[in-house]
């Protein structure tokens, strides 16, 4: 019999693949990152339990082409500073990505809040541009002109924070207590460039973040970096704590409990 590919793979088949993963080369991107101070109030309003903020309401926006073998990705991240457990670091509220590839792990390992979306970063000479787009909406652009060369920093580690949950097959609540993910990045940077210019938070529905807006500017760069992750539990979160924001996740927080879209009046279904 040929071979059924949806099939049951084989031991040495499944270690073949673990093996490959964790022998992946190091994968370098070209993206822009911008941070800023913005409304403490705004930001604390955003953080689930148990995450708590910080000594300074900060924003980091991550713009970035990466350089994956066969095929480019797009990927983006807006987050704001948080902390747990005496650990600084930070929580992002959405990550588009250009591939579903590159969603199904992240959100369904490590609970990563991956949409599709179209994600820029464009130079001609100077100028840079970059941004994250969904629905047509560029919800978050970086624009400016690229300046001198920065010192490259040392290898660093940062932190970030994720919520795993499953909504519950019921439509109430989730199949289990969530849990929290500390997923640690170690980065290297390779190049590194000030960029002087300007963030704008365009209004979305899906993506609201100008809720969070620009009060002080602190820095845009523009680099080539790698980095790896690891991710790990450390605890679980009550249903009950999480469910008020479980909307973040969603464009349609009826699609927590799958709800159909509604049928414009008088539209034939």
């Amino acid at each position: 019999m040929a071979r059924v590919r949806y099939g049951a793979r084989t031991e040495a088949e499944i270690a073949a693949a673990r093996t490959a993963s964790a022998r992946l080369p190091d994968i370098w991107s070209t993206g822009v990152v911008a941070r800023w101070e913005t409304d403490p109030d705004a930001l604390a309003a955003v953080l689930p339990p148990p995450l708590k903020p910080t000594g300074r309401p900060l924003v980091r926006v991550n713009i970035s082409e990466v350089d994956l073998p066969g095929y480019p990705l797009g990927a983006g991240s807006f987050a704001v500073a948080a902390s747990h457990g005496g650990v600084d670091g930070w929580y992002p509220l959405v990550m588009p990505m250009t591939h579903e590839r590159a969603l199904t792990g992240g959100r369904e390992v490590f609970g990563e809040p991956k949409k599709l979306g179209e994600v820029r970063v464009e130079r001609d000479g100077a100028a840079v541009r970059a941004w994250m787009a969904r629905h047509d909406i560029a919800f978050v652009e970086v624009r400016g002109r690229v300046g001198e060369e920065l010192p490259l920093p040392e290898p660093s580690r940062r932190t970030d924070f994720y919520f795993k949950f499953l909504p519950a097959v019921d439509g109430s609540g989730f199949d289990a207590d969530p849990v929290l993910v500390h997923c640690v990045r170690h980065e290297k940077v390779r190049r590194l460039e000030r960029v002087t210019g300007d963030v704008v938070l365009r209004e979305s529905m899906f993506d609201p973040v100008a809720d969070l807006p620009v009060l002080r500017l602190l820095d845009i760069t523009l680099g080539e970096k790698t980095s790896d992750q690891r991710g790990k539990v450390v605890e679980r979160v009550g249903g009950e704590a999480l469910l008020p924001y479980v909307h973040q996740r969603y464009d349609d927080p009826r699609q927590v409990h799958d709800a159909p879209p509604e049928s414009p009046e008088g539209s034939v279904g």
